[in-house]
């Protein structure tokens, strides 16, 4: 019994140490940010806002329109000529989450021992958190009222200027181009910042459409780990895309965009509370943070429904 309250007191100690007065340290903090956004496929891609506080106005400008003109030598354009950018606001809203694990005590020790405990508490959430965050990010719809995807719209639910029907078609070269062409042309001009993103299954079968080419690519299709791009635009396969969606719950859809244009908002204040059940033998630890997901710009973005996943 005395060793386990050692345990705990070099536990309480640490973990004090890593957030005192609860707060992770900035450094703490942006370092677990890293660690989770490291883990995801999709975080990565996405723009990273480190909010100054909880509700924060992001200024777009941008200009829809012909901005040059004629002109005529020592004479001002007329004021009808004079290229108006448009301006507008996103306002990040930070939600909050919270994630929780329980450490054993058995663990703690070996973990205090080697003295990796810190590290141990960091890693073992942000390896979890990701996984949530990006499920939050592509999946979160308000209206389910309860659990954590009912905190905010995630991308799919915000994408609504430019959508495409696959019509129950498996991935393939159609869907792609179709889903490609109706991007307005001023967010297609450099391909190369595009990604198409969407279930994992959704691209095995791209990459087995080109595979079935009796062609030497189709050869190469078949063995590569990663699917070739389509008009230069790589397909990124993401496992938290459902795959259950349509009246056959067969169906997953796909989102075409810079992912620049996606805004990941979280703030730096993050919480880290510890209590201990000591009947279970377990050191309890919560995490809280507040974050965000939003198009920069949404209609830059393209949504596909009706693919055929399984």
């Amino acid at each position: 019994m005395n060793e386990n309250r050692d345990i705990i007191q070099k536990a309480d100690f640490l973990l004090a140490n890593l957030a005192p007065g609860g707060l992770l340290q900035p450094a703490q903090a942006d370092r677990f940010i890293r660690l989770a956004i490291d883990a995801s496929r999709l975080l990565q891609l996405m723009t990273r806002v480190d909010m100054r506080a909880p509700k924060e106005d992001r200024e777009k400008i941008r200009y829809g329109s012909r901005a040059l003109r004629k002109g005529t030598e020592a004479v001002a354009l007329p004021v009808g000529e004079r290229a108006t950018p448009d301006t507008s606001k996103v306002q990040l809203d930070a939600e909050l989450v919270k994630a929780e694990t329980r450490i054993s005590f058995e663990a703690m020790e070996d973990s205090i021992e080697q003295g990796n405990f810190e590290n141990t508490v960091r890693d073992t959430l942000a390896e979890r958190i990701s996984l949530d965050l990006e499920d939050l990010a592509v999946n979160g719809d308000t209206a389910l009222g309860t659990g954590l995807l009912s905190t905010l719209d995630g991308f799919r639910k915000q994408s609504t200027t430019n959508v495409v029907a696959a019509g129950g078609a498996t991935l393939d070269r159609t869907v792609l181009k179709d889903t490609l062409k109706t991007m307005p042309s001023e967010f297609r001009r450099d391909k190369r910042s595009l990604r198409y993103v969407t279930a994992d299954e959704a691209v095995i079968d791209y990459q087995e459409s080109i595979g079935d080419r009796a062609t030497p690519l189709g050869d190469d299709q078949v063995q590569a780990m990663e699917s070739r791009p389509f008009m230069g635009i790589n397909l990124v396969d993401v496992p938290v895309f459902p795959t259950n969606l349509g009246g056959g719950t067969n169906e997953t859809e796909m989102l075409l965009s810079d992912p620049g244009n996606m805004l990941f908002g979280i703030w730096r204040n993050i919480r880290m509370d510890t209590d201990k059940d000591v009947s279970a033998g377990v050191m309890i630890i919560v995490m809280s943070a507040r974050v965000d997901f939003k198009w920069a710009h949404e209609p830059a973005s393209v949504k596909t429904t009706g693919i055929i996943a399984v």
